[in-house]
C-alpha cells in the first residue's frame, strides 16, 4: 500500500512538472524577439531588425562618407544594442529610433587613436630637457597627447618628417641602413633614435566630432608646432638673409628651416618678394638622438695689454697677433629635437694652441676718480681650455638664451672673473631667479657686469674687489642645468635690473 502511495506521487509530480515545462515553452515561444537600443546608458527604443538601423546610419551620412572618403559610418560610441525577448508589442520605427541618435550625439567612423605617454618611463625607438634660460623655466608638459587618425600610414608619416625635421633625411637614412661613414679625424654619427614618450596605437571608432587627421603634412605640423601656431608670411627684402630674418623674428636659424624646408641651409640664397614662414616650433613630443661626435672646438684666445714706460701714453699698437686654438673633443651625448645637451667627454687632444693678441701700450695711465681710463681688450677667458660651447647667444623656440653655455669640463674646475672689478652678488638664487642655482655678479669698469651660473662652489662675496683672472667659484649643475656646465652672460648695466644683455662673444672679437 505504501509503495503504491509512493508511485501516485512521483507520477503526479512528473505530471504537474511536464505541464509547467509545457506552459512555459509554449508560452516563450510567443514572446517576440528584439533589440534593445542603449544611448550612453539610457534605453532610447525597441527594434525588430538591428541591421535596419546599422543601414540606415550608413544611408543618411553620406556626407562623412564623402568628407573622410570612407564607406561606412557607425553609431556613436555610447550607442548599444542587446537581443531580449519580450511580450510587448509596442516596437519602435528605425526612423525614430535614428532621429535620436542624430539629435543627441555624433556619429564614428573606423580610425586610430594614437597616445604619446608623457610620464611613462620607458622609450620608443625610432635624454636631456632642454632650455636653461635664467629668467624662465621649459617644463615639459607632463600630459599625455591623443591624436586621431583615419589611416596609420598618415601618423607613420608625419612621424617620419618630424625625425627629418631635427636629424636631417640623409642622415636617417645612413643611420637606419647601417651606412654612416666612419670617423677618420672629425665628424659625428646617430647611435640611438628613440622618442621620450611611450607611443601607443589602437584601432578605435572615433567621433567625427573630435580632429581626425587624414593628412600627413597638417599632422607633421601639429607635432612641429602645436595646435595654437600662428604663422605670419614675411615677405624677402633686400639685404636680408636666413640668419637676419631669423633673429627679426626670435628664431634661431634651424628653427627657420625647419618651418621653411624648401631651404637646406643657412647660407641658402633667399629671392626678393618670396614669401616665408616665421611660425615658431613648439615640438609636441621629444625626439632623442643619442650621438657619437669627434669635433675640432676653438678656443678663443684673450687680447692682453702690456705698457712700455719708454713710449708715450698715447702710443698703442698690436705687437702679437691672436690665433685662437684648435682641441679635437671625443664625446657622447643627446640631442632633444636638435638641442644639444651637456654630454660625455671620452677624449682631448690639443691640435693648436692659442695664442694671445698682445696689444703694447706708453705709459700706464693712472686711475681717476676711481674710474679706469685705458679700456683696451683686455677680457680674460671665464674658463681653462678643453671647453666646448654647447649652446649659444640665440634665441630658442621665442625666448632668447640670454648668454652662452660652456661645457666639457670637470665639475668643480676653476670659473674665473673676466676683467677687474666688485662682486655685486655671490649666492643661490632664489624665487624667480632659482634656475641660475650658485651664482655670481661682477661689475666692471664702463658699466659692464658679468653673470656666472650653475657654479657647484663660490669663491667670493659680495663687495670683494677682484682681479682678472681670479677664481669666483667651481663649475657645477647647481639650478636648472642639464649637465655640469657654466652659463655667462654679460650687460651693459645691472643683470635684470634694467640692464641690457649682449653676445659675450664680442668680448673676444
Amino acid at each position: 500500500m505504501k509503495g503504491k502511495i509512493i508511485s501516485f506521487l512521483l507520477v503526479a509530480i512528473i505530471s504537474v512538472g511536464l505541464f509547467i515545462s509545457f506552459f512555459v515553452e509554449k508560452n516563450y515561444s510567443k514572446a517576440n524577439k528584439v533589440y534593445q537600443v542603449y544611448l550612453n546608458g539610457q534605453k532610447i527604443g525597441l527594434l525588430n531588425n538591428d541591421d535596419d538601423l546599422y543601414d540606415l546610419i550608413n544611408e543618411k551620412q553620406q556626407e562623412i562618407k564623402e568628407k573622410y572618403g570612407v564607406d561606412k559610418v557607425y553609431p556613436p560610441n555610447g550607442f548599444n544594442i542587446v537581443k531580449s525577448y519580450t511580450y510587448d508589442d509596442k516596437v519602435n520605427d528605425v526612423d525614430e529610433i535614428y532621429k535620436q541618435i542624430e539629435n543627441v550625439d555624433d556619429f564614428t567612423i573606423k580610425g586610430y587613436t594614437i597616445t604619446f605617454h608623457k610620464d611613462n618611463v620607458e622609450n620608443t625607438n625610432v635624454g636631456n630637457d632642454v632650455g636653461d634660460d635664467l629668467n624662465e623655466v621649459v617644463v615639459d608638459s607632463s600630459e599625455d597627447i591623443v591624436i586621431n587618425v583615419l589611416d596609420k600610414k598618415v601618423f607613420e608619416d608625419a612621424l617620419l618628417s618630424f625625425v627629418y625635421s631635427f636629424v636631417g633625411e640623409e642622415n636617417y637614412n645612413n643611420y637606419i641602413n647601417n651606412t654612416q661613414d666612419e670617423i677618420k679625424d672629425v665628424g659625428k654619427i646617430i647611435q640611438n633614435l628613440y622618442f621620450k614618450e611611450q607611443i601607443t596605437i589602437k584601432e578605435n571608432l572615433i567621433s567625427v566630432k573630435d580632429k581626425i587627421y587624414t593628412d600627413s603634412k597638417e599632422l607633421s605640423q601639429y607635432l612641429l608646432f602645436g595646435s595654437d601656431k600662428t604663422e605670419e608670411p614675411y615677405t624677402v627684402k633686400q639685404g636680408d638673409t636666413i640668419a637676419s630674418i631669423s633673429d627679426k623674428n626670435k628664431l634661431n636659424t634651424q628653427e627657420f628651416l625647419i618651418a621653411n624646408p624648401k631651404y637646406r641651409s643657412e647660407e641658402s640664397l633667399l629671392t626678393i618678394g618670396d614669401n616665408v614662414s616665421i611660425a615658431l616650433i613648439k615640438p609636441q613630443i621629444n625626439l632623442v638622438a643619442e650621438m657619437y661626435s669627434v669635433e675640432d672646438v676653438e678656443q678663443y684666445y684673450e687680447k692682453q695689454v702690456v705698457y712700455d714706460d719708454n713710449k708715450p701714453s698715447s702710443y698703442s699698437k698690436i705687437t702679437q697677433n691672436g690665433i685662437n686654438g684648435i682641441t679635437r673633443i671625443t664625446q657622447t651625448y643627446n640631442a632633444v629635437n636638435g638641442e644639444e645637451g651637456q654630454g660625455t667627454v671620452i677624449n682631448k687632444e690639443v691640435i693648436r694652441e692659442k695664442v694671445n693678441q698682445i696689444t703694447t701700450k706708453g705709459k700706464k695711465p693712472e686711475y681717476i676718480q676711481g674710474n679706469f681710463i685705458d679700456t683696451g681688450g683686455t677680457w680674460a677667458w671665464p674658463t681653462n681650455s678643453g671647453y666646448k660651447i654647447t649652446s649659444y647667444f640665440a634665441w630658442r623656440w621665442g625666448k632668447m638664451h640670454e648668454g652662452i653655455d660652456i661645457a666639457y669640463l670637470p665639475k668643480n674646475s676653476p670659473i674665473y672673473a673676466v676683467n677687474d672689478g666688485v662682486v655685486i652678488a655671490a649666492q643661490t638664487g632664489t624665487g624667480s631667479f632659482w634656475s641660475a642655482g650658485k651664482y655670481v655678479i661682477i661689475k666692471h669698469d664702463n658699466n659692464i657686469y658679468s653673470l656666472y651660473a650653475h657654479l657647484n662652489a663660490i669663491s667670493v662675496s659680495p663687495g670683494q674687489t677682484v682681479r682678472k683672472g681670479t677664481v669666483v667659484g667651481g663649475m657645477g649643475q647647481t639650478g636648472y642645468a642639464t649637465g655640469v656646465h657654466l652659463h655667462f652672460s654679460v650687460f651693459y648695466g645691472e643683470p635684470y635690473h634694467g640692464g641690457r644683455v649682449f653676445n659675450p662673444l664680442q668680448l673676444y672679437r
